[in-house]
């Protein structure tokens, strides 16, 4: 009996070992991935050749259906930080239906072996360093989706795919280096619901192909050339869900077409040269989202129908030529979150049903000549959910409204410059306890700076320069809580609307908020007193202006505690003293400036400072080293005394001759115009004022 249990124990052993080995994976595919990893200069976590089983491998996955041996269906291994090439013995993978190496570092160009693996329906390479054309396609004819997005793929779009893989449904060849026109073949891809081709050199008209794409969800060709007119056959797209055309060279009228487009919902045509009015159809549309149209030439009064549109929930019409008072019917608008409206001809004021967008979030009308901040800012406070609020270039001269009447809880960021408003902060700042970002700048308040601004906990963008603020710098503003502890910031107070500001050509511009530095901007004010120590404290500030104001003392050595600043600009004031040697340990530190003041001594060497030019330090007469005087004194010569009587040279001929010779120096330089220049030039230095936008 012990004997039978034994033997019958050692057969079943003997079964199931034989049973495993014969279930490891398939040998082919265990040498074609050995092969792609002699291909990588980089390790792939588990794979061992000394494995048997590679199913067993990070990232493989086998089907154990199969009773001869385990084949690899999918090879799965995005986000591991790969490098090297792709070996065409990764094509001996028959069995493959997903091959997933996106967001790695692979270079190199495509094996064609790859792409005729027919049992394969997904490939994503996206986000690699490929390179060359894509090869032609063999027969893929299980393929659905194929993603080579942000490589440096180059040539023509090829549509071959088209031909041998009729049921591809999403094909991404976004951020590459595709160039010339769409193939006709593109029609062929009937089965297509989502097609990418943004961020390429892609050129020529519209595609006409693309009409017969019945099928079509989302359309995306931004950042492209493609130019002239968009055909009103448009409305053939019956399915589409998406549409961006935006960062191109259309042109012409917005086709009347998106009636028949009944599930449009995002539409997408920024940056492009449309003219005219909107379409009545566009402007009806109950299914749309999102409507993004800045940046055209777009005219006329601005028709948008919130009683029809009622899923509407961002409108960008920004940098158009709309004109015309602001529409009253925006307050129908129930889903309205974000509104864009700036930099436009439009006049007036806010209207008052402005105060019924509950849902509003956020709200841009800057540069559109509108009046009555007062009444601007008593109507949209009842807008609760309100987070930014964008306001520049209007209200010329008026006076910021004080007092603490006013409610803006919500509030994240306040952008008001370039008004030329009058007064100083208003009180009803102080209840803003959620404010990340505060731009008064070029405008004419005055006063002094509240002490209670250092106590919001969020702030990180202060923008104050170019006004008439008196007295010290408030040491609160030194203790402000996220510039302290240099934690991640809340940036995105408006994703995907421009927001950061820079002047070009007179106008105020803004690009995305997140690119917003931690900044302290109180430059060209009339701030005296000294520069705090602690101002060392704020570890996350990245830019910090005080030029142009009267600030005198020594420039604290404390200012290197400030580790991440990029910018530091102390120009234009009345500082003494030496500069602290330890600011060469600000190793971020790109551009700075202290020129113009009364400072002494020598100019630190080391670190970022051998890089800042003599501007950087002109104007302090006393500094020495770098491109000024040695900071060497000069040895008095030693006279012999046996030979001082020899060397009397200077006579009465001399001085004649040299008196003479300055004489004429001088009249010469009056007669040229050049020692006007000088003279204008040094006045216009020691009086320098900051230019005010008028």
């Amino acid at each position: 009996m012990e004997f039978s249990s034994v033997y019958f124990c050692s057969i079943l052993l003997a079964l199931c070992f034989h049973f495993q080995t014969r279930m490891a994976c398939n040998s082919d595919d265990r040498l074609a991935l050995n092969g792609l990893h002699n291909c990588l200069t980089s390790t792939t976590g588990s794979w061992n050749s000394s494995t048997a089983d590679c199913c067993n491998w990070d990232g493989v996955t086998c089907n154990n259906s199969i009773v001869s041996s385990k084949r690899v269906i999918g090879l799965e291994l995005g986000n591991k930080r790969l490098t090297g090439t792709i070996c065409e013995s990764l094509a001996a993978l028959d069995h493959l239906r997903i091959l997933n190496l996106s967001h790695n570092f692979l270079h190199g160009t495509l094996p064609a072996k790859l792409l005729r693996l027919q049992n394969l329906e997904i490939l994503d390479l996206s986000s690699n360093n490929f390179v060359g054309s894509i090869p032609m396609v063999g027969d893929m004819r299980s393929i659905r989706f194929v993603d080579l997005s942000k490589n440096k793929f180059s040539g023509s779009v090829s549509a071959a795919l088209c031909e041998t893989s009729p049921h591809i449904q999403v094909l991404n060849l976004a951020s590459n280096y595709f160039a010339g026109e769409i193939s006709n073949t593109f029609g062929r891809c009937t089965s297509l619901q989502n097609l990418s081709l943004n961020s390429n050199s892609l050129s020529g008209s519209f595609p006409q192909v693309l009409f017969h794409l019945q099928n079509l969800r989302a359309l995306q060709l931004k950042e492209n050339q493609f130019s002239g007119t968009l055909d009103a056959r448009l409305g053939n797209l019956s399915n589409l869900v998406e549409l961006d055309i935006s960062s191109n060279v259309f042109s012409g009228y917005l086709p009347d077409s998106f009636g028949k487009l009944s599930k449009l919902e995002k539409f997408s045509a920024y940056t492009n040269a449309f003219t005219g009015h909107m379409p009545e159809s566009l402007v009806n549309s109950p299914s749309l989202q999102i409507l993004d149209l800045h940046n055209n030439t777009l005219n006329g009064p601005i028709k948008i129908n919130c009683s029809a549109m009622i899923h509407l929930f961002s409108l960008n019409l920004g940098s158009n030529n709309f004109h015309g008072p602001i529409p009253e019917t925006f307050s129908s608008c129930h889903s309205l979150s974000i509104l864009n409206l700036g930099r436009n001809k439009l006049g007036g004021e806010v209207p008052y049903n402005f105060k019924n967008l509950q849902a509003l979030t956020f709200l841009s009308l800057s540069n559109t000549s509108l009046s009555n901040i007062s009444r601007a800012l008593e109507i949209l406070q009842h807008c609760k959910n309100l987070t930014t609020l964008i306001l520049g270039i209007n209200f010329q001269y008026e006076e910021l409204p004080g007092g603490v009447n006013l409610q803006f809880r919500n509030i994240k960021a306040l952008v008001i410059p370039y008004c030329q408003l009058r007064g100083s902060i208003p009180l009803w700042l102080k209840n803003c306890k959620s404010l990340q970002l505060l731009d008064l700048s070029w405008n004419l308040l005055g006063g002094s700076i509240p002490v209670w601004l250092g106590n919001f906990k969020s702030l990180f963008y202060l923008d104050l320069s170019n006004n008439s603020f008196t007295g010290n710098i408030p040491k609160s503003l030194t203790e402000l809580q996220t510039l302290i502890i240099n934690k991640g910031i809340l940036k995105e107070i408006a994703p995907g609307i421009p927001l950061f500001k820079s002047r070009e050509g007179g106008n105020l511009q803004y690009t995305k908020i997140w690119s917003l530095p931690p900044t302290m901007e109180l430059s060209c004010n009339k701030l005296t007193g000294p520069i705090l120590p602690s101002f060392g404290r704020l570890k996350g500030l990245h830019v910090l202006g005080l030029n142009n104001n009267s600030l005198s003392g020594p420039i604290p050595a404390d200012l290197s505690g400030m580790s991440n600043l990029e910018v530091l600009d102390l120009s234009h004031n009345k500082l003494s003293g030496e500069i602290p040697t330890s600011l060469v340990k600000l190793n971020f530190l790109s551009k700075f400036s202290v020129a113009f003041n009364q400072l002494s001594g020598e100019i630190p060497t080391g670190g970022q400072f051998m890089t800042f030019p003599y501007s950087s330090f002109e104007g302090n007469k006393n500094l020495c080293g770098g491109d000024f005087d040695s900071c060497e004194p000069m040895q008095a010569p030693v006279q012999s005394p046996t030979r001082s009587k020899q060397m009397k040279i200077v006579g009465l001929p001399f001085q004649l001759g040299v008196a003479t010779g300055f004489v004429l120096s001088v009249t010469i330089c009056f007669m040229s115009g050049w020692a006007f220049s000088v003279a204008e030039r040094t006045t216009d230095t020691s009086r320098f004022v900051c230019w005010r936008l008028r």
